[in-house]
């Protein structure tokens, strides 16, 4: 309807049904088709119509009257709408893992040098956040995806990693098989209840439920536990990677680690529209973790 009252208004400006064709970039058959939709909707007459030009009814023009300032401001909030969505700049409110988050600082912070008229909210949990319900923007989610009323953009897999301290394992031996994992001392951390670990000799999956020492929800905290010698940890590759190296943790049963890693997705409602400042995020992000060695496994 409204679009029929801003032809309507574009008919009697232009002063014919072609020219009004032409301005709006239609055909003449579909002008002359929708101005008799609205003129039958209405039930009265609108406009005189001769070869080459119309004439206002008097309802013609008194209607174009009160829908020309009508159409005027719609037409103008359109255009504010437009440069709103189309500018970079305003809040971007983001849900994300704790510390996969903090993986992420060299991102955050060259987005918000490169676009200084952005501002960021990061809103970090280790649960699962109610993406619609929090009216966030974007959310950053690792693992599997089953909620289809989301739409997503993979980022890149993590990798997980079992592994202990030297002097852990000095105190009470190197584990070598799953079963050998019973009776050991296990740090569990919230997003890692489950340990899903594969037989290498059958293929079979195998999930564990430790019985933890310590359970926290904090990886980075898990890890320094882990390095402290207080158990054996389960961890993502990225959050423990410099341990390994240095060797205050060595890495365990790495034959039995699942061969999929853990995928990386950027999330949003499938009912929102992404304005240009969620999209250049989301596009920094990508260009981010396409380039991290350990998120590309």
């Amino acid at each position: 309807m409204l679009d029929d009252l801003a032809l309507f208004v574009a008919i009697v400006e232009a002063g014919s049904l072609n020219a009004a064709a032409e301005k709006e970039g239609l055909p003449a058959a579909t002008v002359t088709r929708r101005l008799q939709k609205l003129e039958a909707s209405l039930g009265y007459r609108l406009l005189h119509r001769s070869a080459r030009r119309v004439q206002p009814t008097g309802e013609g023009m008194q209607y174009y009257e009160q829908c020309r300032p009508l159409v005027q401001a719609l037409r103008q909030a359109t255009m504010r709408l437009d440069a709103t969505l189309g500018a970079i700049e305003g809040t971007i409110r983001v849900l994300a893992p704790v510390n996969f988050a903090s993986d992420l600082a060299p991102a955050w912070a060259s987005f918000l040098e490169q676009y200084p008229r952005v501002k960021l909210e990061l809103e970090l949990s280790n649960e699962v956040l109610d993406l619609v319900g929090s009216g966030a923007d974007l959310a950053i989610r690792i693992g599997a995806m089953p909620d289809s009323t989301l739409t997503q953009r993979k980022l890149g897999n993590v990798r997980m990693v079992l592994a202990a301290s030297p002097s852990y394992l000095t105190r009470n031996g190197t584990p070598h098989t799953a079963a050998e994992l019973e009776g050991h001392s296990t740090l569990v951390t919230l997003p890692l209840r489950e340990w899903r670990l594969k037989d290498p000799a059958t293929g079979a999956q195998i999930v564990l439920h430790p019985d933890a020492r310590l359970r926290i929800n904090e990886l980075r905290l898990a890890v320094i536990m882990a390095e402290a010698g207080l158990g054996i940890v389960l961890a993502p590759e990225l959050q423990c990677h410099a341990s390994l190296e240095s060797g205050a943790l060595v890495r365990l049963l790495p034959e039995w680690m699942p061969d999929a890693p853990r995928s990386v997705y950027a999330v949003w409602s499938q009912q929102r529209y992404l304005p240009a400042r969620v999209r250049a995020l989301l596009e920094h992000l990508a260009a981010y973790t396409a380039q991290h060695p350990l998120l590309q496994s």
